[in-house]
């Protein structure tokens, strides 16, 4: 049996908006990474589908695994922290109703 991952750090990229943080950082995405995710291991990169909401587009953001304290093991237990690390180009966000649309 795993140990419990007490603590995870995760990241995002700094070109994420702030709608996409928002969403990423609330507690029913956090809930969602509990089920999505059955342990967290430093240096993996899980691609978390972000919905838009019924005109925008579909967005993946690359959320990395920076730190997990205890084991590996996802719990209720288990609290997860952001930070922002470097851009990476990311793309996506309100594409039919804003300038950036087509």
């Amino acid at each position: 049996m795993t140990e419990t991952a007490t603590h995870v750090i995760l990241s995002y990229p700094a070109d994420l908006s702030d709608w996409g943080r928002a969403i990423v950082e609330d507690t029913p995405f956090r809930s969602y990474l509990l089920k999505a995710h059955d342990t967290a291991e430093t240096g993996e990169t899980w691609a978390e589908f972000v919905g838009v909401g019924c005109c925008g587009s579909a967005l993946d953001v690359p959320l990395r695994v920076e730190a997990v304290d205890g084991g590996m093991s996802l719990t209720q237990e288990t609290t997860f922290e952001f930070t922002v690390r470097e851009a990476c180009d990311l793309e996506g966000g309100w594409q039919v109703q804003s300038a950036a649309g087509p």
